[in-house]
């Protein structure tokens, strides 16, 4: 498996053809927990549902709580250098882009553990 992805869609639609979607919700749902986020996301979510509310809580946290939206990029471990390449448009737009980064992230240590496991 390529972790290289075109978009949130595509990365989700990898994660289902290589059967680590499942994996992938549970890390998301561990990762936000660790951060003392609460998040409306259930281990049956459909992955348009939890781009989604990915989307809507990031954009909640930039615009309300942004101290806990950096801790929560800081466990969840997105890259520095990928962090700095976003484009600032809007807020709307980054938390799309963000929205991104914590998928491709998340699905990055889903994989390690189950090739390395």
């Amino acid at each position: 498996m390529v972790l290289n992805f075109s978009d949130s869609t595509d990365l989700l639609a990898n994660a289902e053809k290589n059967e680590l979607y499942n994996k992938l919700v549970a890390q998301v749902i561990k990762d936000f927990g660790l951060a003392n986020i609460h998040i409306d996301v259930t281990p049956d979510i459909l992955p348009n549902q939890l781009k989604a509310v990915l989307k809507e809580k990031i954009y909640r946290l930039i615009m309300e709580r942004f101290s806990e939206y950096l801790n929560l990029l800081y466990i969840i471990d997105v890259p520095e250098k990928a962090f700095k390449e976003i484009t600032v448009t809007d807020v709307v737009e980054v938390a799309d882009q963000v929205t991104f980064l914590v998928l491709k992230r998340e699905l990055q240590k889903v994989w390690l553990k189950a090739k390395y496991s």
